[in-house]
């Protein structure tokens, strides 16, 4: 699979992002909007992280090639040491036409070695070019997922905040909805309660006028005590005094 030579430039992405969301500002409202660039952002990191995975894949494979392609060259190299000690050994003896035929496969390993370097080298590049687009992928995700959580943590607290908010003013109305009914109620119980004690008082003075007016007829004894007291004597003294006559 082809892969990336860069990870997207934050800048690039914000302007990608803009785009998308400032043509239905208008129509959709801010909330839709903000709505709808969180899943922009979203959809980028889904995005990002798949394309990562690709470049580690492709890095594991050419990794592989890579040790495959190191292991060819040190069995090439192996086998030019080999050889070039046959040619010091053919060349002592004075063997010229063994020799000739060492040099020439001395030349075709040579060949096959520097093939061999070559691929090391181009695979040990592609490596560090890969982890360095992971990298960058990396980071890039990091930093769209810092933004994101930020975003969504936010607005979280600020949900929480606002319900707590809402259910304390639903409380302080319903507090003081409840205090009013009860300064209603003892203003009831106040206006009540002296409307009974005034009809008390005036059953209570409406008594004592009709016992004035038994008392003056004379069907009503006075309660006052030092007359019956009098009275008492008087009629002990007379019933003495008839005695004695008697």
């Amino acid at each position: 699979a082809p892969v990336q030579d860069e990870a997207p430039e934050p800048s690039a992405l914000w302007h990608r992002l803009v785009k998308a969301v400032r043509g239905g500002v208008s129509e959709l409202g801010e909330v839709i909007a903000e709505t709808q660039a969180l899943r922009i952002l979203d959809q980028e990191i889904r995005d990002n992280d798949a394309e990562l995975h690709r470049v580690r894949a492709t890095l594991a494979e050419t990794m592989a090639r890579c040790k495959v392609a190191q292991e060819h060259l040190a069995a090439a190299n192996a086998a030019l040491e080999e050889y070039e000690g046959y040619a010091r050994k053919a060349l002592k003896a004075g063997e010229d036409a063994l020799l000739r035929e060492i040099a020439a496969k001395i030349a075709l390993i040579e060949i096959e070695r520097d093939g061999h370097a070559v691929r090391v080298r181009d695979y040990t590049d592609g490596i560090a070019h890969l982890r360095k687009v992971a990298a960058q992928f990396e980071a890039g995700i990091k930093r769209l997922k810092q933004q994101v959580d930020t975003v969504r943590a936010t607005e979280s607290v600020q949900r929480a905040q606002a319900a707590v908010a809402q259910r304390r003013e639903g409380s302080d109305v319903r507090v003081r909805t409840a205090l009013d009914s009860l300064e209603r109620i003892k203003r009831r119980q106040a206006e009540r309660g002296a409307q009974l004690e005034a009809a008390e008082t005036l059953a209570g003075g409406d008594d004592d006028a009709l016992d004035a007016k038994l008392r003056r007829a004379g069907i009503l004894a006075e309660d006052n005590g030092v007359d019956a007291v009098l009275s008492r004597l008087k009629k002990m003294t007379a019933a003495t005094m008839a005695a004695a006559t008697a």
